[in-house]
């Protein structure tokens, strides 16, 4: 666990308050650990974005030069899938 060490003052709207209080309640966690949580789950997917991004230039780096392509193996195919799932479950344990 990450040590807290910033501290910061959020004013929110009634609407906005009610979310985090209700999610907070129904979890049995403070206001504060929802919030941390969900800036937590926005930049996730911001980085999930940037990877697919460089995966997709590595993709189009492929196709665009034949030379470099080359036929996966099937231990090439399972250490992919393996690096897949555990990135996933990673991500989603967290």
């Amino acid at each position: 666990m990450a040590v807290l060490e910033k501290r910061l003052q959020l004013l929110l709207d009634a609407h906005r308050w009610a979310l985090v209080s209700k999610e907070a309640e129904r979890t049995h966690r403070s206001v504060a650990s929802v919030i941390r949580e969900s800036i937590d789950v926005y930049f996730a997917d911001a980085a999930a974005d940037q990877d697919r991004a460089a995966a997709a230039g590595r993709f189009l780096e492929l196709v665009l030069d034949p030379a470099r392509r080359a036929e996966p193996g099937e231990e090439d195919i399972g250490a992919a899938l393996d690096e897949d799932l555990a990135g996933y479950l990673d991500e989603k344990l967290r």
